[in-house]
């Protein structure tokens, strides 16, 4: 007798891999080394943990940020001669920003706006597109930093 019903096997279908994302701000800076204004570049590679971060004033790159979680991460911040490396995102220092210990928890407060210190200003159907910072630099002292949505290039 052949069952009316049979039962076949349930197929998952393989995860579609997650676009990297790329995306870019106007920023805004003010503490005690003055105040600036410039570009902020990201590429986020969350599956592999692949990150790069430039941080631009007027003619100056002021932050390097790049790296995986294979091979590790290395942060450059010519004006405070730091060029230093780590296993970890969390293991840096990264002036400029919210304590954000990985590549995962970077996009999640570019799509979010979620991250300690971290207020939206101003949001529209993608996401954030005005945030505002605002915590201590490593001797306590006040800064904020505010970014303005450019460009954002793969899922949101």
């Amino acid at each position: 007798m052949i069952p009316l019903f049979q039962t076949v096997p349930a197929q998952t279908a393989p995860a579609a891999p997650v676009a990297p994302v790329r995306a870019q701000y106007g920023w805004g800076y003010e503490g005690p080394e003055g105040e600036g204004t410039g570009t902020l570049s990201v590429l986020v590679d969350a599956a592999t943990g692949k990150l790069v971060l430039e941080l631009h004033g007027l003619g100056e790159r002021l932050l390097l940020l790049e790296g995986d979680r294979a091979t590790g991460y290395r942060v450059q911040v010519p004006r405070q001669k730091l060029d230093q490396r780590a296993p970890t995102l969390a293991s840096l220092p990264l002036p400029f920003l919210p304590e954000v210990a990985s590549p995962e928890a970077l996009l999640k407060l570019l799509r979010t706006g979620e991250g300690a210190g971290v207020t939206v200003q101003k949001r529209d159907a993608e996401g954030p597109v005005k945030l505002h910072w605002q915590g201590e630099d490593p001797k306590g002292r006040t800064e904020q930093v505010w970014l303005d949505r450019k460009r954002w290039e793969g899922p949101k």
